[in-house]
C-alpha cells in the first residue's frame, strides 16, 4: 500500500493534468479515442469559489484520431466540482465557449466552431442514475424518427451541438471492468485514509505493468510530498470545511424549523378538536375563545 494525493481536491487534479501524458492517457480513455496530442489552454484555468459554489475548468485541446485514420481538432472542456451545482453555472462556462472567436477555425463553406465535448466530474449523485461514467450522444433524426446519417457530421451541426460525459466519483467503487475504469480508480474516495482525507491509500501493485498507470500513480506521489500543493491543499481543505459547516448549520436550522412546524400543526389541530367539542356542547363562539385563551378571529378560523 502507498499513499497518495487525493486527485479530487482541485490543486492535485491540475497538478495531475498539467502532465501532457497524464492529460492524454485520462481524456482518450474517457473519448474512448485516440488523442494524439492535447494541449492545456493557457489562461484558461479557472477556479470558482465562493459562499455556494466550488468549481475547477480546465480548457483542452485535442488532436483526435478516429477510427478509419482522420484527424481533427477538438475542444475539451473539463469541469470538476466536489459539490452539488446548479446547472447554470455549467451553462454559463459552456457559453463562453460558444462565444469564443477563438475556437472558431476556417473550412470549406465558411468557418466553423471546433467540436466539443463537455466532461463532468462530479463528487455527487445525479439523480437515481446507477452508472458511474454517463455518455450523452446528440443523433439527428427526420420528421418519422429515423436517424440521418448522409451528409454527417457535419461542421455547421456540430457548430451548435456537443457531446457529453459524465463521471459520478461516488460511484466509482473499486469495480475494474475496462481501461476507463481501471483509470478511474485513482479518484475513488472509499480509498480516503482515515485520518486524512487528502491523501488516498492504494494498493499499487495492481498497476504494475501498466506504464501509464504508473506514471499516474508516481505523479501523485510526487503531488503528496510537493510542499507547495500540500499548502494549497490545506487552503482547499479550509475552504470545503467552512461549507461543509454552513451546510450543517442549515440542515440543522431546516430541521428545527421542520420541528416548529409540526408542533404548531400538532397544537392546531388539538385547538380545532376542542373547538368543535365545546361547539358540539352549546358553548357560543364568545365562550369558547374566553375558555382557550384566544381569539374571536381564531375560533372562526379553526372551526
Amino acid at each position: 500500500m502507498i499513499s497518495i494525493a487525493n486527485p479530487i481536491y482541485d490543486v492535485v487534479f491540475k497538478y495531475l493534468m498539467e502532465d501532457e501524458r497524464i492529460a492524454r492517457t485520462i481524456l482518450s480513455a474517457l473519448l474512448k479515442k485516440e488523442i494524439i496530442e492535447v494541449e492545456m489552454r493557457p489562461h484558461e484555468y479557472a477556479t470558482d469559489k465562493n459562499a455556494s459554489i466550488a468549481m475547477l475548468r480546465i480548457d483542452f485541446g485535442a488532436t483526435v484520431r478516429e477510427k478509419d485514420g482522420e484527424e481533427h481538432l477538438i475542444l475539451i472542456e473539463l469541469q470538476k466540482t466536489w459539490l452539488e451545482t446548479e446547472t447554470l453555472r455549467f451553462r454559463q462556462y459552456l457559453g463562453v465557449q460558444y462565444e469564443s472567436p477563438k475556437n472558431m477555425v476556417a473550412a470549406s463553406g465558411g468557418k466553423y466552431a471546433v467540436p466539443m465535448v463537455a466532461v463532468y466530474l462530479l463528487g455527487h449523485r445525479v439523480g437515481n442514475i446507477e452508472v458511474p461514467v454517463l455518455y450523452v450522444h446528440h443523433e439527428s433524426y427526420d420528421y418519422d424518427d429515423r436517424i440521418v446519417t448522409k451528409g454527417l457530421p457535419d461542421p455547421f451541426i456540430d457548430s451548435l451541438t456537443h457531446d457529453s460525459i459524465i463521471v459520478q466519483i461516488p460511484l466509482l467503487h473499486g469495480k475494474v471492468n475496462n481501461r476507463l475504469e481501471k483509470i478511474l480508480s485513482i479518484f475513488d474516495q472509499t480509498y480516503k485514509d482515515e485520518d486524512d482525507r487528502k491523501v488516498l491509500n492504494i494498493d499499487d501493485s495492481k498497476y504494475a505493468g501498466d506504464s501509464d498507470m504508473e506514471h499516474i500513480v508516481h505523479r501523485l506521489l510526487k503531488a503528496a510530498t510537493n510542499a507547495k500543493v500540500r499548502q494549497d491543499m490545506n487552503i482547499e481543505e479550509e475552504f470545503f470545511s467552512a461549507i461543509e459547516r454552513r451546510d450543517t448549520e442549515i440542515l440543522n436550522r431546516d430541521y428545527e424549523l421542520a420541528k416548529q412546524k409540526v408542533l404548531l400543526q400538532e397544537q392546531s389541530n388539538l385547538l380545532r378538536k376542542s373547538i368543535q367539542l365545546f361547539l358540539k356542547s352549546g358553548m357560543s363562539n364568545e365562550a369558547i375563545a374566553a375558555e382557550l385563551g384566544i381569539s374571536l378571529q381564531e375560533v372562526e378560523k379553526l372551526k
